[in-house]
Protein backbone atom coordinates (compact mmCIF):
# COMPACT_ATOMS: atom_id res chain seq x y z
CA UNK A 1 0.00 0.00 0.00
CA UNK A 2 1.48 3.32 -1.05
CA UNK A 3 -0.70 5.60 1.05
CA UNK A 4 -2.49 8.72 -0.12
CA UNK A 5 -1.14 10.50 -3.19
CA UNK A 6 1.12 13.47 -2.54
CA UNK A 7 1.32 16.59 -4.65
CA UNK A 8 5.02 16.92 -5.21
CA UNK A 9 7.96 16.23 -2.99
CA UNK A 10 7.89 19.51 -1.10
CA UNK A 11 4.89 18.69 1.06
CA UNK A 12 2.38 20.89 -0.77
CA UNK A 13 -0.48 18.72 0.46
CA UNK A 14 0.68 19.07 4.06
CA UNK A 15 0.89 22.84 3.62
CA UNK A 16 -2.63 22.92 2.20
CA UNK A 17 -4.01 20.89 5.09
CA UNK A 18 -2.22 23.07 7.61
CA UNK A 19 -3.57 26.21 5.97
CA UNK A 20 -7.09 24.78 5.96
CA UNK A 21 -6.90 23.85 9.64
CA UNK A 22 -5.50 27.25 10.60
CA UNK A 23 -8.27 29.02 8.69
CA UNK A 24 -10.95 26.83 10.32
CA UNK A 25 -9.46 27.69 13.72
CA UNK A 26 -9.60 31.37 12.78
CA UNK A 27 -13.28 31.00 11.84
CA UNK A 28 -14.05 29.27 15.16
CA UNK A 29 -12.22 32.02 17.03
CA UNK A 30 -14.15 34.73 15.16
CA UNK A 31 -17.45 33.01 15.91
CA UNK A 32 -16.60 32.71 19.61
CA UNK A 33 -15.57 36.38 19.80
CA UNK A 34 -18.79 37.36 18.01
CA UNK A 35 -20.87 35.48 20.57
CA UNK A 36 -18.93 37.14 23.40
CA UNK A 37 -19.42 40.54 21.77
CA UNK A 38 -23.17 40.09 21.35
CA UNK A 39 -23.80 38.49 24.76
CA UNK A 40 -24.02 41.76 26.77
CA UNK A 41 -26.42 43.26 24.22
CA UNK A 42 -29.47 41.79 25.97
CA UNK A 43 -32.00 44.05 24.26
CA UNK A 44 -31.35 42.45 20.84
CA UNK A 45 -33.82 39.97 19.46
CA UNK A 46 -32.52 36.57 18.42
CA UNK A 47 -32.54 37.57 14.75
CA UNK A 48 -30.73 40.83 15.51
CA UNK A 49 -28.17 39.02 17.65
CA UNK A 50 -27.51 36.51 14.85
CA UNK A 51 -27.16 39.35 12.35
CA UNK A 52 -24.67 41.15 14.61
CA UNK A 53 -22.71 37.93 15.08
CA UNK A 54 -22.65 37.22 11.33
CA UNK A 55 -21.47 40.75 10.62
CA UNK A 56 -18.79 40.51 13.33
CA UNK A 57 -17.53 37.19 11.94
CA UNK A 58 -17.54 38.49 8.37
CA UNK A 59 -15.60 41.61 9.38
CA UNK A 60 -13.14 39.62 11.46
CA UNK A 61 -12.48 37.15 8.64
CA UNK A 62 -12.14 39.97 6.12
CA UNK A 63 -9.48 41.59 8.30
CA UNK A 64 -7.75 38.23 8.85
CA UNK A 65 -7.64 37.60 5.10
CA UNK A 66 -6.10 41.04 4.55
CA UNK A 67 -3.50 40.33 7.22
CA UNK A 68 -2.66 36.97 5.66
CA UNK A 69 -2.37 38.49 2.20
CA UNK A 70 0.03 41.15 3.51
CA UNK A 71 2.11 38.50 5.28
CA UNK A 72 2.19 36.34 2.16
CA UNK A 73 3.27 39.29 0.01
CA UNK A 74 6.02 40.12 2.50
CA UNK A 75 7.18 36.48 2.46
CA UNK A 76 7.41 36.57 -1.32
CA UNK A 77 9.42 39.80 -1.28
CA UNK A 78 11.74 38.48 1.44
CA UNK A 79 12.28 35.27 -0.49
CA UNK A 80 13.21 37.24 -3.62
CA UNK A 81 15.56 39.44 -1.59
CA UNK A 82 17.30 36.46 0.03
CA UNK A 83 17.57 34.62 -3.27
CA UNK A 84 19.26 37.66 -4.79
CA UNK A 85 21.66 37.91 -1.85
CA UNK A 86 22.44 34.22 -2.15
CA UNK A 87 23.17 34.59 -5.87
CA UNK A 88 25.48 37.54 -5.14
CA UNK A 89 27.28 35.64 -2.38
CA UNK A 90 27.64 32.56 -4.58
CA UNK A 91 29.03 34.70 -7.42
CA UNK A 92 31.60 36.27 -5.08
CA UNK A 93 32.63 32.90 -3.64
CA UNK A 94 33.07 31.36 -7.09
CA UNK A 95 35.05 34.42 -8.21
CA UNK A 96 37.30 34.20 -5.16
CA UNK A 97 37.81 30.46 -5.67
CA UNK A 98 38.72 31.04 -9.33
CA UNK A 99 41.11 33.83 -8.35
CA UNK A 100 42.82 31.57 -5.78
CA UNK A 101 43.08 28.76 -8.33
CA UNK A 102 44.52 31.14 -10.92
CA UNK A 103 47.02 32.45 -8.36
CA UNK A 104 48.08 28.95 -7.38
CA UNK A 105 48.43 27.96 -11.04
CA UNK A 106 50.51 31.06 -11.75
CA UNK A 107 52.71 30.38 -8.72
CA UNK A 108 53.19 26.73 -9.70
CA UNK A 109 54.04 27.73 -13.26
CA UNK A 110 56.50 30.32 -11.99
CA UNK A 111 58.16 27.78 -9.70
CA UNK A 112 58.41 25.26 -12.55
CA UNK A 113 60.04 27.84 -14.82
CA UNK A 114 62.63 28.81 -12.26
Amino acid sequence: MNGPPRRGTDGALANEVEGYLLWRARIAEAEQRAREFAAPLEWLTTAQREAVERRYVADSLHRARGDLERVAARCVSLRAEYEQRYRDLRRRCVGLALAVCAGCTALATLLLIL
